[in-house]
């Protein structure tokens, strides 16, 4: 199975795209995982200047934010069309909200459905506080509710929700393992969805804990005859990165630590003599 690695737009939008995509082809990345714009002219030279560079395009959803329901499945439908249209690899949605019912997520993830057998796209719902899937037990109740559900493992959430590495939430752990179809590679603790460098010692049990997860879902894909698994080195900027107080600087490197997770990946995967 071949593993890729991609990188997120999120925290270089203040950079040129052009530069940012030198940047990630020399670092090392198969792609990039980014939204794209409605315009389509500036949807297009997006896509071109993505392919100049020979990178591969994984489609992020998170915009639709509109607490009305109705507005809200019109304006999830078009961006996901818009997504799709474009034929990346995949769309990552962030789908739904934590305070709409049942039945409404549902719905949403019904027109994921519809637009993923129009277009030929599939469609990943990633587990993210604020959207359907922010808690393990919670996003249990949709995997059995919906048996062809596939989600973007972006566990670091879920620690931060539940306050702890789930220990006590096992079924719901195995079963999300289990319908992984992408992850997101951030390492989360109980107090927050991401660590402030985890290249330091005193987070190295909650990189190892998430370390331990991820070998589960690529060995699962491996085991199924996956020919391509997928993995974006999702480390994010302020506010997920803490800043040193009055000076707007961050702590340590969003980027470095984004490449270091890919290297560390490759590493604990074998990767590096393949």
């Amino acid at each position: 199975m071949d593993i890729k690695f991609f990188c997120p737009h999120w925290g270089s939008k203040h950079l040129d795209f052009k530069v940012f995509l030198q940047k990630v082809k020399t670092a090392g990345f198969d792609g990039v995982e980014m939204t794209l714009p409605l315009d389509a002219d500036e949807k297009n030279n997006v896509l071109k200047a993505i392919s100049d560079f020979g990178l591969l395009h994984i489609a992020q959803h998170w915009e639709t934010i509109t607490t009305d329901f109705e507005q809200h499945k019109v304006e999830y439908r078009q961006y996901l069309e818009n997504l799709a249209s474009a034929k990346p690899l995949f769309i990552n949605a962030h789908t739904g909200k934590d305070f709409f019912s049942f039945e409404q997520n549902s719905e949403l993830i019904e027109i994921a459905n519809q637009v993923s057998k129009q277009y030929g796209i599939d469609v990943v719902h990633e587990t993210h506080r604020g959207r359907f899937s922010f808690a393990a037990h919670i996003t249990k109740e949709y995997l059995k509710k919906h048996p062809d559900l596939k989600i973007t493992f972006d566990i670091s959430h879920w620690c931060n929700v539940a306050e702890s590495y789930l220990e006590n939430q096992q079924e719901s752990v195995d079963l999300a393992i289990n319908r992984a179809a992408h992850i997101h590679s951030r390492v989360g603790f109980p107090e927050g969805p991401q660590i402030t460098d985890p290249r330091v010692p005193e987070w190295k049990e909650a990189v190892e804990i998430h370390v331990g997860w991820w070998k589960r879902i690529i060995e699962l894909n491996r085991n199924a005859g996956r020919p391509i698994f997928t993995i974006t080195t999702e480390f994010g900027p302020f506010p997920y990165m803490p800043i040193i107080p009055f000076t707007q600087q961050a702590i340590t490197s969003q980027w470095d630590v984004n490449v270091y997770m890919m290297n560390m990946l490759k590493r604990e995967l074998n990767l590096f003599d393949k």
